[in-house]
């Protein structure tokens, strides 16, 4: 099934993210992770894709085991950055032939050395080249990033915003933003792009913070704001472990139900393969979204 048909179908959903292991090694213990978040019943579930595509082939291998098994739908990430043409292609072949219908087309980060290097004959340098490329090259559903916060290369909003209209443009049909912690930035950053003409769904991307070392982590990944009542959460109950996921998965689902009541219908879940987070986030809401069942 394609994420749009699932958007489209007026009525509050959940998704989680999860990401493939780094080494063969480790794979059963991640197959064993993801399988126990599919069991929960997601909306549908997104595998990212490694750095610099590493573990590319460990993302096509979890979406294809979760939708074979679990029957629910997989969005794959796809990143673009320092890839050859011909090396894109093949993996949009792989995709096809493992049944993925749904990709989350990506640029991908520019490590320090890539960002040293000479980039003057790469093929992509951007995500809207990878979304042109996908939509060109077969019937997918494509998903693109977006960042509520500004994109930490963009001088302001109102370029970053200039960008993701290309990206719609080019073939975007839904997005997901970067993690946000404060609702407001989401609400108030909905309402410029649909003031710019944007009008495909957007997803808010909530990240549970169930420990303290996450903080520092999701800060130097997304830059993300933090607002004071979340500090103070930290502050109480970083040093505790258990008290820290519980807190964690309770500010999470309260921003999750915030979204709900002022009417966003779809929310995705930086789930960070934890079946016990995303199960805690579940309980918590299974009323909420077993009115729409």
């Amino acid at each position: 099934m394609k994420i749009t048909d699932i958007l489209s179908q007026k009525k509050l959903t959940l998704s989680f993210e999860v990401f493939p292991p780094k080494a063969e090694s480790s794979y059963d213990s991640v197959c064993s992770a993801t399988e126990a978040i599919a069991a929960t019943g997601p909306a549908f579930m997104s595998v990212t894709y490694g750095a610099g595509g590493g573990t590319s082939r460990y993302t096509l291998d979890i979406a294809r085991n979760i939708q074979e098994k679990y029957n629910v739908p997989m969005l794959a990430h796809l990143t673009c950055v320092s890839s050859t043409r011909e090396t894109v292609r093949e993996r949009i072949a792989d995709m096809k032939n493992a049944g993925i219908q749904n990709v989350m087309a990506l640029r991908g980060d520019l490590t320090p050395e890539l960002q040293n290097s000479d980039r003057t004959d790469w093929p992509y340098h951007y995500a809207v080249e990878l979304i042109r490329e996908l939509k060109e090259s077969g019937d997918f559903c494509i998903g693109a990033a977006c960042y509520p916060e500004v994109h930490p290369e963009s001088s302001n909003q109102r370029e970053d915003i200039a960008h993701l209209a290309e990206k719609v443009a080019a073939g975007a049909n839904f997005l997901t933003t970067q993690m946000i912690f404060d609702n407001n930035l989401f609400f108030n950053f909905m309402y410029k792009i649909r003031e710019a003409g944007i009008t495909v769904p957007i997803l808010p991307g909530i990240m549970p913070i169930t420990n303290a070392k996450q903080v520092e982590r999701a800060i130097k990944l997304s830059g993300s704001f933090m607002p004071q009542r979340f500090k103070a959460l930290v502050d109480k109950f970083g040093s505790n472990p258990d008290a820290m996921k519980q807190a964690g998965i309770a500010y999470a689902t309260d921003q999750i139900i915030d979204l709900y009541a002022n009417g966003i219908q779809n929310v995705h879940v930086y789930s960070m393969n934890k079946p016990d987070v995303a199960a805690g986030i579940l309980a918590n809401l299974s009323a909420v979204l077993g009115q729409n069942a």
